[in-house]
């Protein structure tokens, strides 16, 4: 088993920054890649963006440029978020994958961390 926590979110004004933390305790050596959900109210759940285990990523067109994916080891990913607009407002998931591949359905990632706030005001 895998279990992720994160933290980070909060409520900012449009234009202003946010770094989300997702640590993974557990089997961790089984994850292949780690990502970045949220879901918007009303909306379904997208990836935000992904990071694989050898470092390659993958971002969602709406957010390239401003959203930042890193890992500074195994088992602790970070979203770093800049130029947040109202759009991004949204509660983020961070979720670990075992499969191998670039993986953007939330069916392919088999353990999520409980989801924190993000509310970005205009």
């Amino acid at each position: 088993q895998v279990q992720l926590v994160e933290s980070g979110g909060g409520l900012v004004q449009a234009g202003d920054s946010l770094r989300l933390s997702c640590a993974a305790s557990g089997r961790t050596l089984s994850i292949y890649a780690m990502g970045w959900f949220r879901q918007a109210p009303g909306k379904e759940r997208e990836l935000v963006a992904r990071i694989s285990r050898s470092g390659g990523t993958y971002y969602v067109d709406s957010v390239k440029g401003r959203f930042t994916i890193s890992r500074d080891n195994a088992k602790t990913v970070y979203l770093q978020m800049n130029s947040l607009k109202p759009a991004d407002t949204a509660v983020y998931y961070c979720a670990a994958s075992e499969l191998i591949g670039i993986k953007v359905s939330d069916a392919d990632y088999g353990y999520w961390g409980q989801g924190t706030q993000v509310t970005v005001s205009s």
